[in-house]
């Protein structure tokens, strides 16, 4: 069993029987509700063979849930959402926590960011992995880990998101931190980032500490829509705008935010922006509900060449141009004609930005072949034609990269 706690006081319960999961309540008040979606004005959610979503978001994916299957496999033979949830669970920092029966918290060191900034080499990364292993209770598919960090001169600790790659998927790291910059540059909040010297790690605080020590409740919109992970590309981006007007308190400026979003994945040429890569933070009491800083956002036709949007857009998966991008901001975002016109154009203005300073990186540094790649894919954008993916002649380019 596992206890769900709010503020040190157990609110629930989460049991696995043969063949359901179930959250039971045990003390009702909706301040003790777990999450947005899953108030505290029933007593029982029963899950029939399916993880409750909010939870599932705390769940490795790819490259962390198979080192996770593999260690467990051993000892407990069959593995599944469940036990490694269990043996996670007790080292979550958030705004409820968990007590598990089949693992206490641990104890974790704590390390000098500068440091880790430095040394970004796959054995840093491997001992960091190696390190806090039962706190990684994050979910994506790319190498990636939790880390307690701090600055020699500050007190504070924070948790960070480690982000590296692999091959299949060469300057990742680089790759996202110029994309999210851009992404700020359109007057949107990201998430803090700090790329390492070598270029071979993206560091990410987390951003639901707040500066008390307390923590925001943070909810992806797929856990909103009642879906799981297998599902996080099956929607469009209309449906998650009528979430975050549904749930937010400042309406307003969520919607914008949420739309230069939008605009900015499809200037970047980013087709990975599904459903758990957009979410809601809020209030312990609930009573302030906003959209969270962008993260996760990268340009993927350089590695999947003939790569579409994640999700839809006017019932299809295209790249559109300026017009329906605008018309998306009247119909879906609330926003006057006027106003989706002045924050596309920010948009678009943050997308010329991105260019300059990734040909002023190029100048230094040549060898950045997926810069290259970004740079055309971004020149592309700049025509504002609507396409359903990238031209064979600009592929053919790339080959000779």
């Amino acid at each position: 069993m596992i206890e769900i706690l709010h503020n040190q006081t157990t609110i629930a319960s989460f049991i696995k029987d043969n063949r359901n999961l179930i959250i039971d309540y045990k003390n009702f008040d909706i301040k003790n509700s777990i999450s947005l979606s899953l108030p505290n004005t029933q007593k029982i959610y029963l899950y029939d063979y399916k993880f409750p979503p909010f939870l599932e978001s705390f769940l490795p994916e790819g490259y962390l849930y198979e080192i996770f299957k593999n260690i467990l496999s051993k000892e407990y033979g069959k593995v599944d959402d469940y036990l490694i949830f269990s043996l996670l669970s007790s080292n979550i920092k958030s705004r409820v926590e968990f007590k598990s029966s089949l693992q206490n918290s641990v104890e974790f060191p704590v390390l000098d960011i500068d440091e880790i900034l430095v040394n970004d080499t796959n054995d840093t990364f491997s001992s960091l992995l190696q390190t806090f292993l039962n706190k990684n209770a994050i979910s994506g598919v790319q190498p990636k880990t939790i880390a307690l960090l701090k600055e020699k001169e500050k007190l504070d600790t924070k948790e960070y998101i480690i982000k590296t790659w692999g091959d299949e998927y060469f300057d990742l790291a680089l790759n996202e931190y110029f994309c999210l910059k851009a992404v700020q540059n359109a007057g949107v909040k990201i998430a803090n980032i700090q790329l390492s010297k070598n270029n071979k790690f993206l560091i990410v605080e987390k951003f639901t500490l707040k500066s008390d020590g307390s923590f925001y409740g943070f909810e992806e919109i797929l856990s909103l829509m009642d879906k799981n992970k297998d599902s996080k590309y099956d929607g469009s981006y209309e449906q998650i705008a009528k979430i975050i007007y549904g749930y937010t308190t400042n309406k307003k400026e969520s919607m914008i935010a949420f739309y230069k979003t939008v605009v900015m994945n499809y200037l970047l040429k980013n087709g990975d922006a599904h459903l758990k890569n957009f979410g809601l933070l809020f209030d312990d009491d609930f009573k302030n509900i906003f959209y969270s800083p962008v993260y996760d956002v990268v340009n993927t036709v350089v590695y999947i060449h003939k790569d579409k949007p994640a999700l839809m857009l006017e019932g299809k998966k295209l790249w559109y141009s300026k017009d329906t991008l605008i018309k998306f901001g009247q119909t879906s975002c609330l926003l006057t004609l006027s106003e989706a016109k002045e924050y596309y154009q920010e948009c678009f203005e943050a997308l010329c930005w991105g260019i300059v300073q990734l040909e002023k990186y190029l100048l230094k540094n040549p060898d950045f072949k997926i810069g290259k790649m970004m740079l055309d894919s971004w020149k592309l954008s700049m025509k504002e034609v609507t396409v359903k993916e990238l031209d064979n002649d600009t592929i053919r380019t790339w080959k000779n990269y």
